[in-house]
């Protein structure tokens, strides 16, 4: 089942185990299963500190669990974890195995304190680009305390337990039978989440920073840039982010990050972090900035970004970087029925509608690749364009117009989505050239229609464009002396990673000129 090539590299990294664990495998006469068996058979092989037994007690079938041999220990997956989710089961391996996670210190105390008995359920689907962190995260947390148990289901095998417990979008996880989360979160996410007091500690260590010479608001590539940018120059600098990485994490493939034939977006977004921490660089990640007071004589010359924990941090310069985030029909029907059948991201919950009848709502290249990708999966796929025509590249259209279960409707403006409550039933729209309107029956509702920036808490503050958009200029400069701006959230024409990541190095070096103008900084490196 494996190549030559990965078995050596799971052969180099299982060197690291540390303690015996088992594969306790149940199976059924499945030809799932008997791929199940395959793998873990090839897995046992090498080492000699993994052994595989045949437990056929689960109801889940086929399903596995890691167990560290002599202690309650343990990590189950229900199905067969490949594509994405392979990752998690080579860290699940080590870590059930002994070897040290990387998360920080003070995360891992905070898991291993919880108190409480937590039975988690994590569905994903292979090709979700967003499920690992959220399956390993959980994972780990059922490694470090024993209180805590975790098994991630994959929702194409389990349709079943998909459509009675009404998950319609990935990843969805239930804590004690009861819907706990859906979508991407870290692990720092799910432990703030359990940890009631965590915000809390996390403004009062907040409010107690000193001033920072460059603050940056955003995680994404405009914002690691900036922030990489002002650390090499010396000065003290800070990050507020509400998710490091931002956007990017929620793109499957990139292949125009120029030298790199081909990435994701979940890897790319670590590498920005990663990089970030090479330097001296102050992150203040999961939280989120809800207003902006300008410099002034009664902040001290400062610029201040209060958070939504109720701390504020200042700053002598601010580059801003929140980015943007997908935009809503706003519709009636939309907000009721998301992750009901209305979704945001076709690779995470395509396998989720198998053989089920959905529409696109967008002709651009999102639109029309994630048309092409639902058509593998789903009965009939209908797109919807707002204009008279597609705009997507041609040769994403051609390929589009190649397939039979494909219709494509232009012209037309979507008015509502339809439901009995629990999911999505139809969509109505109206056809703009005749004026009539018409209802399609289906089961789920892509939306890909796209940008809206992350800038509404910044209202009345500094120039803001109709669209919201930061007025920006060459520079990065904003309207406000002292706050600079990049990315997807400004007036840059194009909205790019490549792009967006200069915009943040230029803001960066717009503002150290800015601070060198000024006054000197703070704190400059010999």
């Amino acid at each position: 089942m494996l190549d030559t090539n990965l078995k050596n590299q799971l052969q180099a990294y299982l060197e690291k185990l540390v303690q015996p664990i088992e594969l306790a495998a149940s199976l059924d006469d499945s030809a799932k299963s008997a791929e199940l068996e395959e793998l873990l058979t090839e897995i046992a092989s090498l080492s000699d500190k993994i052994i595989l037994v045949r437990r056929d007690d689960e109801a889940r079938k086929p399903s596995f669990a890691i167990n560290r041999v002599g202690t309650d220990v343990s990590v189950r997956f229900a199905g067969i974890p490949l594509g994405h989710e392979f990752t998690s089961l080579v860290l699940a391996l080590l870590q059930v195995g002994g070897h040290p996670s990387k998360a920080a210190a003070e995360t891992i105390e905070q898991v291993r304190d919880l108190d409480g008995d937590f039975r988690f359920e994590t569905y994903f689907s292979l090709s979700c680009q967003n499920c690992p962190d959220v399956v390993q995260a959980l994972n780990l947390m059922s490694v470090l305390n024993p209180r805590i148990q975790h098994v991630a289901i994959d929702g194409a095998l389990y349709q079943g337990e998909v459509e009675a417990r009404q998950v319609m979008s990935v990843p969805t996880v239930f804590l004690n039978g009861e819907l706990f989360d859906q979508g991407r979160m870290s692990l720092e996410q799910i432990v703030a989440k359990l940890d009631v007091g965590a915000s809390a500690r996390e403004a009062e260590k907040i409010k107690a920073k000193d001033a920072f010479d460059m603050l940056v608001v955003g995680g994404g590539p405009a914002g690691a840039a900036a922030a990489i940018y002002a650390a090499r120059k010396g000065i003290r600098t800070g990050v507020v982010a509400e998710r490091f990485g931002g956007q990017v994490l929620d793109t499957m493939s990139i292949e125009n990050f120029i030298s790199v034939s081909y990435t994701e977006g979940p890897k790319l977004g670590t590498a920005l972090e990663q990089h970030v921490h090479d330097y001296d660089v102050d992150v203040m990640d999961l939280q989120r900035a809800e207003t902006l007071v300008p410099a002034s004589d009664a902040t001290g010359g400062l610029v201040e970004v209060q958070l939504a924990n109720g701390a504020t941090v200042k700053s002598r310069a601010v580059v801003l970087s929140t980015g943007a985030r997908w935009r809503q029909m706003n519709v009636p029907g939309e907000n009721e029925y998301r992750n009901k059948g209305v979704a945001y991201c076709p690779h995470c919950d395509g396998p989720l509608f198998k053989g089920k009848r959905v529409a696109v709502i967008g002709g651009g290249n999102s639109g029309v690749e994630a048309a092409i990708d639902l058509a593998g999966l789903a009965s009939h796929v209908t797109l919807i364009e707002f204009d008279s025509q597609l705009r997507a590249d041609d040769v994403l259209q051609r390929k589009l117009r190649s397939l039979p279960n494909v219709d494509i409707i232009v012209s037309a403006q979507t008015t509502e989505v339809l439901g009995d409550g629990q999911k999505v039933s139809a969509l109505v729209y109206k056809d703009r050239v005749g004026g009539d309107m018409h209802t399609l029956e289906l089961e789920g509702v892509f939306v890909q229609i796209g940008l809206l920036p992350n800038t509404e808490w910044l209202k009345g503050t500094l120039e803001l464009t109709p669209r919201g958009e930061i007025v920006i200029d060459d520079r990065g400069q904003t309207s406000l002396q002292g706050v600079f701006a990049a990315g997807d959230a400004t007036t840059v024409p194009y909205k790019q990673i490549v792009i967006a990541m200069g915009a943040g190095s230029t803001a960066a070096l717009a503002a150290f000129d800015h601070l060198i103008r000024t006054s000197a900084p703070t704190a400059v490196a010999a």
